[in-house]
């Protein structure tokens, strides 16, 4: 034994003496089958800091070899370093400190598209087209900034100071202002309004920190006005914290309904049960939904077909079943890790398959258009196995997102597909501001009424100049002038009013929120 510990001695120090005096040779470390993998790690950062033959940032290596290991688990285990965990935190809290504007880089000036509601510019009586020229005598204009840079420079501390110049091109004047950084909102719910009387329309972009409560201000809001029936427009959702999606489902649904089972990698089961203290668990129900629904959102739209709750319309949803949890790596760094399954109340994973091609994974949404899916719900893919039965005997199928009650087809040809993306895209929303930048005076004594009555069509010739953009920034456009018409009037609602109003007029000319509709007028003669 003491023979043993002599040996163990001698050894312990040469390999210390080796390593304190910097040796380039080989170092043979004892391994023994307990090392853990970590030590593995960490001695071969070691080894590359202390004798590798070039220089070499060891703290650059450890981001590549996380985000390597966490890329061979599931498509949605991700990295997340510290230069990104801000933007990704300020998201998902709902808020964000700065000075609340709305900006894109115009010629060589940093331009105010919008001023945030409840953010410090408003207060302070900043307004679209003012360009912001100096920001704490950082120089902005000419200087070709990313936008990252620019945020960084506008974004800071609460209550911290800066100090503006800026040009009001309106009133060709410059002028400076001192401003304190504050709470800038950034609502998960983007619109909600009352339409046909008792028809209410609620809109939720993520689910954020503040989702719930947004949307039960919404939802008081609507039920005040007299709704007795809601289109919620999941579209387009990527989904976010579980919780919210739980709360939402809640006000929706029954006493003891399900809401959702989680199931852990240990095994345990979790099952979510309405508490029966919802406010709208009675009127007629449609859920909006189509293939960038997710998540969190599908988590909703599950709990609505799987109770008989309403009528999920639009298309099939994206497929994610999974649960994230974001947990510290230190030095700013996190890894957002998948810690357990999701199963709708009928028990059915939406979860799309996945074995271990990450590209093909990503690719499903494209072999949709492919495979025939979009434009008829009977290309689908369907496994029996994966059938099951709600209360009302409904067949709903598992395997990969939910399949909607009234599905929406999409038969657009190439060229009708460009033409509704270019409608919906920066093209048409930044063409609608560089005409305001120049007619802005036109429209001071504008309101919401001379909008929606087409009031605006008078001031420029919307249609040819938005053609004549296009070509300029050699897009190719064959919109018809009624096309072009329904885009800019979205538009300048946008610019003008927000977004309540922005989709109030993008639906009224909405497949889904038509269909959405209808579905309602039906869902009323089945009940």
């Amino acid at each position: 034994m003491k023979k043993n510990f002599v040996l163990f001695t001698i050894v312990f120090l040469s390999i210390c003496i080796g390593y304190l005096l910097g040796s380039k040779n080989e170092i043979l470390i004892p391994y023994s089958e307990g090392y853990r993998s970590m030590n593995r790690l960490e001695l071969l950062l070691r080894y590359i800091d202390n004798d590798y033959v070039e220089e070499i940032n060891t703290d650059s290596l450890i981001g590549v070899v996380i985000e390597d290991i966490v890329n061979r688990l599931d498509p949605h285990s991700v990295y997340i370093p510290a230069d990104h965990r801000q933007s990704i935190t300020e998201n998902m809290q709902g808020n964000f400190y700065g000075i609340g504007v709305s900006f894109l880089m115009f010629k060589d000036s940093v331009t105010i598209i919008r001023v945030l509601k409840g953010g410090p510019s408003e207060a302070a009586g900043l307004l679209a087209g003012d360009r912001i020229l100096i920001a704490d005598e950082d120089t902005l204009f000419q200087k070709n900034y990313s936008n990252e840079k620019i945020m960084q420079t506008l974004k800071g501390k609460p209550g911290t100071s800066v100090y503006l110049t800026v040009y009001r091109k309106s009133k060709d004047k410059i002028f400076e202002l001192k401003m304190k950084r504050g709470k800038v909102p950034l609502p998960s719910v983007e619109s909600y309004y009352l339409m046909k009387k008792t028809v209410g329309y609620i809109k939720i972009n993520r689910f954020s920190q503040t989702t719930y409560e947004e949307f039960d201000l919404a939802l008081k809001q609507l039920i005040s006005q007299g709704m007795k029936k809601m289109i919620l427009d999941l579209r387009d959702n990527p989904g976010g914290y579980l919780y919210p999606a739980k709360q939402i489902s809640n006000a929706l649904l029954k006493k003891d309904q399900t809401i959702v089972i989680t199931k852990s990698n240990m095994g345990e089961e979790e099952k979510s049960i309405a508490d029966g203290n919802g406010n709208f668990q009675e009127g007629d129900l449609v859920v909006l939904v189509n293939e960038q629904t997710a998540s969190a959102s599908e988590i909703i739209a599950g709990a609505v077909q799987d109770n008989d709750r309403g009528w999920i319309v639009g298309r099939r949803t994206f497929g994610k079943g999974l649960v994230q949890q974001q947990m510290p790596l230190g030095g700013g760094d996190a890894v957002r890790l998948t810690i357990a399954k999701y199963f709708t109340p009928t028990g059915r994973s939406i979860q799309k398959p996945y074995n271990g091609d990450r590209k093909a994974y990503d690719q499903d949404l494209i072999n949709r258009y492919h495979n025939g899916e979009m434009a008829d719900a009977k290309k689908i893919p369907v496994t029996d196995s994966l059938a099951y039965k709600t209360p009302r005997g409904r067949t709903v199928y598992g395997g990969g997102g939910i399949t909607p009650d009234f599905y929406i087809s999409n038969k657009n040809t190439e060229q009708e597909e460009w033409n509704s993306v270019l409608l919906n895209s920066n093209m048409m929303n930044n063409f609608v501001f560089e005409e305001l930048d120049k007619n802005r005076n036109k429209f001071n004594d504008f309101n919401l009424d001379d909008l929606l009555e087409g009031q605006f069509e008078k001031f420029v010739p919307w249609h040819d100049s938005f053609v004549k953009y296009c070509s300029d920034k050699k897009v190719e456009v064959t919109l018809k002038e009624l096309e072009t018409l329904r885009g800019v009037k979205a538009y300048l609602g946008l610019q003008l009013f927000g977004d309540n109003t922005f989709n109030r007029i993008k639906n009224q000319h909405d497949l889904f929120f038509n269909t959405a509709v209808r579905a309602l007028d039906s869902l009323s003669k089945v009940n």
